[in-house]
């Protein structure tokens, strides 16, 4: 059983996925397991029990090597959430096409 700081640290996990899609940055969750070759049913079981031992760190590495979050943000709770600035993908594509 995970102790309350690991949940802590899962539901910023979960926050920061919806954050991705949110901003266009995957399409989903299954993007981000496919990507990643993580089982999604374990990442489904996971959100709805952050309490069980399933959670893997090389997740938190993923969101912070990949995408730009704060791994202070995603351990503690502190800071911002990201390292550098973020576009949502939509005003990127739109900054190109207007190159």
């Amino acid at each position: 059983m995970q102790t309350q700081d690991s949940q802590a640290i899962v539901k910023r996990f979960f926050q920061a996925i919806q954050v991705l899609k949110d901003l266009g940055r995957i399409r989903g969750r299954k993007t981000f397991t496919d990507r990643y070759n993580i089982n999604r049913r374990n990442l489904y079981t996971l959100e709805d029990n952050p309490e069980s031992d399933i959670f893997q760190v090389a997740w938190l590495f993923y969101l912070v090597r990949d995408f730009g979050f704060s791994s202070r943000w995603l351990l503690t709770g502190r800071g911002e959430m990201f390292d550098r600035p973020v576009t949502p993908v939509a005003t990127r594509k739109k900054a190109i096409q207007e190159s």
